[in-house]
């Protein structure tokens, strides 16, 4: 087998490379340094920290929004005893006890 043929095989790599927020960084940077803009260093390397910012912000937004639902969720129950419907087998074993409740009192009057 030749060895060319399968290290050329064997490099299947998918780099993402640059992309364009980087080119654009470095496109920036370029104008900057050449003086075709006259911006301050912050927007010139904005395409760095804008993401970041706005993914903060978006997990904010999201991290509030959970907050304040779940608040608004206490003040509804808030004072009222919420009871949840049991089913399958808690709802049966429920109803076993409370039948077997009622025959021990049954029983009780009867041999009274």
């Amino acid at each position: 087998m030749n060895r060319t043929n399968t290290m050329s095989k064997s490099n299947n790599s998918t780099g993402g490379g640059i992309g364009f927020l980087g080119i654009l960084t470095i496109v920036f940077i370029v104008l900057k340094l050449t003086n075709y803009i006259d911006w301050s260093w912050w927007w010139v390397l904005s395409p760095v920290w804008a993401p970041i910012i706005l993914a903060v912000l978006i997990l904010l937004i999201v991290y509030l929004t959970g907050f304040l639902l779940s608040k608004t969720d206490k003040y509804k129950s808030h004072g009222q005893h919420v009871q949840k419907k049991k089913t399958g087998f808690a709802a049966r074993l429920e109803s076993m006890q409370k039948q077997n409740k009622e025959l021990l009192q049954r029983n009780n009057e009867v041999s009274q």
